[in-house]
């Protein structure tokens, strides 16, 4: 197989590679920060994380089940069908992100949603 003229080196890195760029599986120090809310309110919360400076947040609905029926009685309107919003961040910004989701959701209020930190071992597809 004939080498390469320059030319030819020079179109295909002007066309680029077909190949896709991978991310490499980031390590370290990553939690997940994951918030069930009630139906309609995962929208303004994202939006308040990611000004606060969360890079991005994946919601997806759920049904919950448990105490909701407890809290029904007790005169708490909770439906079960619900909003998860979980945000993948540093170590550094856990903790700010955290803070701006309880604000933003008002978690301190009861049957408004819960929100916990994990680790977060190893991460790929993720962009800095």
């Amino acid at each position: 197989m004939p080498a390469k003229t320059k030319k030819t080196a020079a179109r295909a890195g002007a066309r680029g590679s077909s190949k896709p760029s991978m991310a490499a599986p980031l390590k370290g120090r990553l939690n997940l920060i994951t918030c069930v809310l009630q139906r309609g309110k995962a929208n303004d919360v994202a939006k308040a994380a990611m000004q606060a400076g969360a890079k991005g947040a994946t919601v997806v609905y759920g049904r919950g089940m448990g105490v909701g029926e407890l809290m029904g009685a007790l005169g708490f309107a909770i439906v079960p069908q619900k909003e998860v919003i979980q945000i993948v961040c540093t170590a550094d910004a856990t903790r700010k992100l955290f803070d701006v989701v309880v604000a933003a959701a008002d978690l301190t209020k009861p049957g408004m949603g819960i929100a916990n930190i994990i680790p977060i071992h190893e991460a790929a597809g993720l962009f800095q």
